[in-house]
């Protein structure tokens, strides 16, 4: 299991990486970590958590995207890699909405559902590959 779980960790990784990169140096992209932001501060609206500031939300936002989708992946993509990454992606832009959240950093526009879907495959295929790699 715990091979799963590394090649999870790596595939989000690898996700994360891909997002950051090309959302800091180019326009009309998804903006994936401003959903995960706006779903955090939500989630710890009612609690004593208070995240102050613009760069603790953000590293708290990543650190949970990197442990959620991780696991998401160990789970999932280790298996079915290109159905996991397509679920997760399509999941990405429908479920904010549904959740009262913002959607337009990932549903705006054709461009960018297409690029957030595009992202949760490539996870999910380095999740595999990693995977494949080491078990």
């Amino acid at each position: 299991m715990y091979k799963k779980i590394l090649a999870g960790l790596g595939g989000a990784i690898a996700l994360n990486i891909l997002h950051e990169t090309i959302r800091k140096n180019f326009s009309n992209v998804p903006h994936i970590n401003e959903v995960g932001e706006e779903a955090l501060l939500k989630l710890t609206d009612n609690t004593p958590i208070n995240i102050t500031g613009e760069n603790n939300l953000y590293a708290a936002t990543l650190v949970g995207d990197v442990l959620s989708n991780g696991l998401y992946y160990a789970t999932t993509a280790t298996k079915h890699d290109l159905t996991s990454g397509l679920l997760a992606g399509v999941g990405a832009i429908a479920l904010p909405k549904k959740m009262g959240l913002n959607d337009e950093p990932v549903a705006e526009n054709t461009q960018k559902k297409l690029m957030t879907v595009g992202y949760y495959i490539f996870g999910a295929l380095v999740t595999k590959f990693i995977y494949d790699r080491i078990k």
